[in-house]
Order: C-alpha cells, then structure tokens, then sequence
C-alpha cells in the first residue's frame, strides 16, 4: 500500500471544505483518503512519503475541455487570419501531410506542456489513426484525458471504422485514465443524418464499452462565429429558422453529455434550449479572440443554469495550453466588455476550471475537487514569488497572478508527474527534438506538393 502526504500548505478544495490553511491532502492507492489539517493529520500518516507543500497552494488539477493536442505541431504556423480562411488554407493543407506519428508526437507535447501548468486532464478532439494518436500520447505522458476522433460527411465511412476502433482499444484504459468521446467538427462540416447516425453510434458504443459512471461524450465545435448557419444552409441546401442551437435540437442530437465548444453566437432561444437540454459548454476566449469570431454570452449562459467549463482550443488556435492564462482572460473579458466588475469574481472562474470542467466531462465523481474518495488529481503552486505576495486571498492570486511557470508539482491519480517544475514522466529533451523534426518533415512535404 503507497501513502503520500502533501503537508502543510493551503488547501483550496473546491469542495465542501472550502479552504484549509496549513492543510495536508493524504493520498492512498491513488485516491484522496483524507483532507484536513496538517497539525491533526501529521501524527496519523507520519509513516507516508511527505510532500513540503509550506508557502504553496494545493488546487485541483485543471481540467482543459476544449483542446486539439495533436496540433501544437501547427503553432504560430497561421497566425492572424480568420477563422475559414485559417481553416482551408492553412491547416486542412498542411494536416492532410499527418501521419499516426506526428500526431503522436503533437499531442505528446502538448501533454508535457498541459501538465507543467497545473492541467491534469484535457478533453481533445482530433483525427485517430491506428498506428499513433492523441490517446497513446496522453497515456505515456500520465495525463488524464478524453480521446475523441473528429468526424466529418467527406469520410464517412473512415470515420465509423475510427470511432469503433478507438472506443474499443481506448475507452477506460490506461489504469481509467483514458476515456473516449463522438467528436463531429461542426454542423456545417457534418450533415443532419450523418449528425443523427453519429448519435445512434454514441448509444451503441456506450452498450459496448462505456457506463454510467464512465460513459462515451459528444464532444463539437458549436455557433463558432456569426455566419454559421449560412455555413449551414450553402453546405447543405437547407433552411434554419433560428440559431444553431435550435438547428442541433431539431434533430435530436442534444443531451446532457454534448459538449458544445464555443458558444460564440448564441439567440435567447439557443440559450434556453442550451439549459433546458442540460448541454455543456467550453468557453474557449482566447482562440476567440485571437480569430475574431467574438465572445460567447457567458453571463447569460450561467443565469440559464448552462454548466459552463473551460478550454484553451489547439495550440495554434491560442498558441499555449495555459490554463491560468484562460481564466484570467475569462474574468477580465466578461468585467471589461459589460462594464460591470462584480461579473464573473475569482472563485466562480476557478470552478469553471475545475469542478464545472469535471461536470462537462461527466467525470465529477473523480476529480474536480479535493475530497476524500476521489482521484489525487492535484496541482502544487509555489507562492513563494514575487507577483504572488503578500497573500490577502489564495483564490485571487491563482486567477489574476499565477502564472503556469508557478506550478511546482503536479499528480495525476496519485502518481507524480511533475517535481520541482520537471516532468517525470518522459524525457523532455527528447520531445522537444521529436516535434522539431516532425515540423520540419510536414514542412518538407508540404514544399514538394506546392513544387
């Protein structure tokens, strides 16, 4: 039996126990056994492998809803263009060049990258290939993740083949720590019968392979930007009356385990059907920002009772996995936009990345909080800096001062997985070197079918 004791810093649960200064979080076989006080606690687990957690705060671990991991190849690649334009001239050209490898190694690096800055699970959605992929990677680096395949109506039937191989080989593998989703990109990439035979695949391979305390997700990129529903309409000879919400509903497709990434151009009646259907969504502003599509109506969702999570989007969309990054812009963009500083505070965000991602995910019985029974999913912040003292209040600081290079140590179902800022994992160097290369290949390829 392993024990591990982190002692002696601040505890921000987000749980029923709120914050707990000179805390200790015991870890046994991987879960939480215990939370409290490090005076109580000390004597009774002095045996345990101590973690010094004094002058740091205990969070934990971030959870990053929206990502494509694979495409940190793809970083400052195409910059500042917007988002079609971004789309079918830059990144579909170079991706068509992608092997299982470089997706590997893409989505390796992103692993390493996520995982340095606090994030212990990422929900990512990109093109699954037998011989390497997004999941393999997550599984070799240790980080907690939902795998899912894009699908889109130019390759239906390579898409079927992906999604029944990726449930079957990857879904609640790598000791739990895997799990799968039914990724269609968008509603203008994915017509309505291929959205509703999606649907019914979901079903079946939760009878296969999912439950209910580990189910199959729809994860989709949803009213990105304001011209979606012509996007709609020109690819499908069709008509919508009302938003993309309500397009999506009149099909059936809606459910309490959609993740709807985006939420940028939403009507009042998007916004009740959102609450009424229980659909997650992954507010994502710095890749909206960065593409121009605009900013998804958080304050309206939250007052729907819409469970709202976080996400970074790829790293070429936002070009970092920072999620400290994600909820400082999150809080100020909301505040500065309506005029109204009382909008969105500090504590609400970190739950967006925390305990509501877990939510979205349909993982909270595991992570997303620091409580006894879950998984020791936690992140370790040195506050012993500069921009973090004086301390008037830990919650502030994580989301207006932290920065990812802050993050001391990180553990994923209690093995750590970052000490002293260094990934234990798997060599850095050597992922630094594999992505370089990877680059400089696709490059290669790409030159030779432009000559």
């Amino acid at each position: 039996m392993s024990g591990l004791r982190i002692d002696g810093g601040t505890i921000v649960t987000m749980g029923s126990q709120g914050i707990i200064r000179g805390g200790t979080v015991v870890v046994e076989d991987a879960q939480i056994i215990e939370v409290g006080k490090s005076a109580q606690l000390k004597r009774k687990y002095g045996g345990y492998e101590r973690i010094d957690a004094e002058g740091k705060v205990v969070i934990p671990g971030l959870i990053n809803t929206h990502q494509h991991a694979a495409m940190s190849l793809l970083r400052g690649y195409a910059d500042d263009h917007p988002l079609q334009e971004w789309l079918e001239k830059w990144i579909w050209p170079l991706e068509r060049h992608l092997t299982g490898h470089d997706i590997y190694v893409g989505a390796l690096l992103t692993a390493v990258e996520s995982l340095m800055g606090g994030t212990t699970t990422v929900n990512t959605m990109y093109h699954y290939k037998n011989e390497g992929n997004e999941a393999q990677a997550l599984a070799r680096v240790g980080l907690r993740g939902v795998v899912g395949h894009v699908c889109f109506s130019w390759r239906k039937k390579e898409d079927r083949r992906a999604l029944y191989r990726l449930a079957s080989r990857w879904h609640n593998k790598a000791d739990g720590l895997i799990r799968v989703s039914v990724d269609p990109h968008a509603a203008y990439t994915v017509d309505p019968d291929y959205l509703k035979e999606l649907k019914g695949i979901t079903r079946e391979l939760n009878q296969r392979h999912g439950s209910p305390r580990s189910p199959i997700v729809w994860h989709m990129h949803v009213a990105e930007t304001k011209d979606e529903t012509r996007k709609i309409e020109r690819a499908f000879k069709t008509r919508i009356k009302g938003g993309v919400v309500e397009y999506l509903d009149s099909l059936g497709v809606l459910e309490s385990d959609f993740i709807a990434a985006h939420c940028v151009s939403l009507t009042p009646r998007d916004i009740r059907i959102l609450g009424d259907k229980k659909v997650k969504v992954s507010h994502n502003p710095i890749s909206n920002l960065k593409l121009g599509s605009g900013m998804s109506p958080i304050p309206r969702l939250l007052e729907a009772g819409v469970t709202v999570s976080l996400g970074t989007d790829s790293p070429c969309s936002n070009n970092s996995a920072d999620m400290f990054e994600v909820m400082k812009v999150t809080a100020l963009l909301h505040k500065g936009v309506h005029r109204e500083p009382t909008l969105l505070p500090a504590e609400r965000v970190l739950r967006m990345a925390t305990i509501e991602g877990a939510k979205a995910l349909l993982w909270e019985g595991k992570i997303g909080s620091i409580e006894r029974g879950k998984d020791a999913d936690l992140a370790v912040i040195d506050f012993k800096k500069p921009h973090l003292t004086p301390v008037f209040n830990e919650i502030s600081h994580l989301i207006y001062s932290t920065k990812a290079a802050d993050v001391d140590t990180v553990i994923v179902k209690g093995r750590v997985t970052v000490e002293d800022r260094r990934i234990t994992t798997i060599d850095l160097d050597k992922v630094l070197e594999m992505a370089e290369k990877t680059k400089e290949h696709l490059l290669s390829k790409l030159q030779s079918e432009e000559d």
